[in-house]
């Protein structure tokens, strides 16, 4: 996965966690706007949830900093 990728889904994570504590969950989705105007980088997001990692639509967002992080 891009780095660029990896930085935004961090700051996403902390911002969700910072806002509404460790047990908030998010999908894939909430790395993106409302409007499909990166598809590229939404289906590398989508691979790496979906087809790699076979997460669930929802998951913890400690969770998934962790795997990003930890360079899973």
């Amino acid at each position: 996965m891009q780095q660029k990728l990896r930085d935004k889904i961090v700051e996403v994570c902390d911002h969700k966690i910072a806002q509404k504590g460790p047990g908030v969950g998010l999908s894939f989705y909430a790395f993106f706007k409302n409007k499909n105007d990166q598809p590229e980088v939404l289906m590398e997001a989508a691979r790496w949830w979906i087809e790699i990692h076979q997460l669930d639509h929802f998951e913890k967002a400690v969770k998934i900093r962790d795997m990003v992080k930890s360079g899973v």
